[in-house]
Parts: structure tokens; C-alpha cells; sequence
């Protein structure tokens, strides 16, 4: 076995940050060697600085490990950021500058024309782009957490049968707004039909996961996206309500079985975080459910239901996500995973 690589959590102690910390736990590609967060955290250790939200108590490999500020030096060559995106651009950046090789779980870069936009299981191919990036290090991006289920129902379908049209409604868990969330009196019993800048991350980014590379850049897909995203007092787990279009026939069996039979390079690779079917097909007519299913496959898959004949446009289905794991943390190391997998290397 290789010796794992080291890496550091930029955002240690935020709630990205820390499910990052939880997912890396004993993984066997990579060891967290150095944790990043606020001025306010640096210099103490991360058991003293972390306010801990996990379902599992901290890491002893991470607890005694000391915090380092965000413009400190670092040797791991992979850093994964959780930084939130009003600090992401310049910090991930810079790191790149340095030789660092960063996977972002933030939106600053992600619609950058050389910044691949990846799902391993879409479009591995994109990865390429870091060879167009100035400097010695790279910028790797994963999606939106909405985007992620969206992209990844979507894809088997649209390379079968081409999709022209797409019409989704979202409805997304309080932990999407990270910790505390949302304030009470605004969530209990109640939706808030506005995420700032959802609908436009949704509408640009699905269509950059399904282009195609040209050379040293990314020609979008050629549908429409239109994204109404809410939020709901729902802990964990993205639903999203999805009426689609197809270029080409194709009966609703054919819709099924193209779902249920979708895998890709990760699957096909064995890699850790993989889950084996990276779609689960329910047949029941009440599922996915978030309270029941969203940790299916340890939350890296992505669950749809309710697959029916449309009266507007073709189908509609229900998709169903772990946003903080298949929808950011878990989807960054995934990520990692694909990279090195395919002989890139950490540039630093």
C-alpha cells in the first residue's frame, strides 16, 4: 500500500470543516497533518478551538494537532477548504500560488473557465483543466450541494437520451446554512422560499458539470436549468422535485433502468468513498424520505423516486442527498480520491 498523502483542512473548526476531519478519519489515501481556521482559533489545539457538532466524538489524530491561522505555511501538498466563500477566493488562491494542490468545497472558483467543476462520476475527464492553470499548484472544485443530486440524476439520462429542458424545486435542510442555521422563528413549521444565490448556482453550474471539455475549456451543456430552491426544517437532506424533457424517446422502463444502472469511474476504480451504486432507485411511492434514507451508503448516494410520466414536459422524479457529505465534504474527497487515482500528482 502507498503511504497515505498528507493533507490540511483549510476552515477546520466550521461545519464543512469538521465533517471533513470525520470522513478522513483512518481513510487510507490521505492523513490530516495540519488544520487551518480564524485568527481567533490559531494557535490552540483543535479539541480547545472546535465547537463539535459531529455524531461522533473528535478524531484523537486531530484533536492534539495545533491550529494554524490562514496565512500560515504549509507543507501537506492537498489542502481541502471548507472556507466559507467570503474568505475562500483569495486564501484558495494564494495557495495555489504556492504549489498547494487545493480541493474547494466553496463556489468562489467553481464557473473559473480553468477550474474543473468535478463529479468523478460525470466528468473525470474535466480534472485536465489543471493543466491550462497558471502557477504550480491547482484549484479542484466540487458542486453545490443541490447542484450534486441534480447533475448526478441527471447525467446517465442525458447521455442516453439527451435532456433539453429541466424545471427543479428544491427543498433544502437547515444544515445547508451551517451552524446555528437558521433562527428558529423563522424555520419551525415554516419554509423560507429564498436561498441567496441558489437558483443561480443550480441554473450555471449542472450544465457546466454535463459540457464537454474542449481543449482548455468547457462548453456548457445545451438545456435550460429553472431552479426555485427553499429552505425547510429538515436537519440533513436535500429533496429536490424534478419535471425534465429528453431529446429522444425513451419509455418510462428505459428511464428506470438507465438510473438504477449508472456507474462510474469511482465505482469502476474501488476508490474509499465510493458508494456502490451511486444512484438508488426506490420503487415504494413515499421514498426517498430524508429521516429514512439520506444515510444510505454512509450519505454518498443519491436517491431518487417517484419516477412518473409528466403532463408538461416528459418525467418527473424526486432526488433525494446528504448535503454536507455527498454534497461537500464527502464529494471533495471523492474528488481526491479520482484525482490521484488517475496519476495526477500534488504539485507541491
Amino acid at each position: 500500500m502507498k503511504e497515505a498523502i498528507d493533507v490540511a483542512v483549510l476552515g477546520a473548526t466550521g461545519t464543512v470543516g469538521q465533517k471533513f476531519i470525520r470522513l478522513l478519519e483512518g481513510h487510507p489515501m490521505f492523513r490530516v497533518a495540519e488544520l487551518v481556521a480564524s485568527e481567533r482559533s490559531a494557535g490552540r489545539t483543535y479539541a480547545e478551538a472546535v465547537a463539535w457538532k459531529q455524531e461522533t466524538p473528535i478524531p484523537a489524530s486531530a484533536a492534539g494537532l495545533t491550529v494554524a491561522p490562514l496565512d500560515a505555511a504549509l507543507t501537506s501538498p492537498v489542502l481541502f477548504s471548507g472556507l466559507d466563500s467570503t474568505v475562500a477566493g483569495e486564501a484558495e488562491q494564494r495557495y495555489a500560488d504556492l504549489g498547494h494542490t487545493v480541493i474547494s468545497n466553496a463556489s468562489s472558483h467553481r464557473m473559473g473557465e480553468r477550474v474543473p467543476l468535478v463529479i468523478p462520476e460525470i466528468n473525470p475527464d474535466h480534472f485536465a483543466l489543471v493543466n491550462q492553470q497558471p502557477g504550480p499548484g491547482a484549484i479542484i472544485t466540487n458542486s453545490n450541494c443541490s447542484s450534486m443530486f441534480l447533475a448526478m440524476a441527471l447525467a446517465p439520462l442525458h447521455r442516453a437520451f439527451g435532456v433539453s429542458m429541466v424545471q427543479v424545486t428544491t427543498m433544502q435542510a437547515i444544515s445547508g446554512a451551517g451552524y446555528p442555521g437558521v433562527a428558529s422563528l423563522d424555520i419551525l413549521g415554516n419554509i423560507v422560499p429564498f436561498i441567496a444565490n441558489e437558483e443561480e448556482k443550480l441554473e450555471e453550474e449542472v450544465v457546466k458539470i454535463l459540457g464537454t471539455l474542449d481543449g482548455d475549456h468547457i462548453v456548457p451543456a445545451g438545456f435550460a436549468v429553472s431552479a426555485q430552491c427553499n429552505r425547510v426544517p429538515v436537519y440533513d437532506g436535500h429533496t429536490e422535485t424534478v419535471s425534465f424533457k429528453l431529446e429522444r424517446e425513451a419509455s418510462l422502463e428505459q428511464v428506470r433502468e438507465v438510473l438504477a444502472g449508472f456507474r462510474g469511474l469511482p465505482q469502476e476504480r474501488g476508490l474509499p468513498s465510493a458508494p456502490p451504486r451511486p444512484l438508488v432507485v426506490f420503487d415504494e411511492p413515499d421514498r426517498p424520505q430524508p429521516a429514512r434514507d439520506v444515510w444510505h451508503a454512509g450519505g454518498m448516494a443519491t436517491l431518487i423516486g417517484r419516477i412518473r410520466p409528466c403532463p408538461v414536459l416528459d418525467y418527473k422524479m424526486v432526488i433525494l442527498g446528504h448535503n454536507t457529505v455527498r454534497g461537500a465534504a464527502g464529494a471533495a474527497i471523492l474528488n481526491a480520491e479520482a484525482f490521484v487515482s488517475l496519476g495526477y500528482k500534488p504539485r507541491r
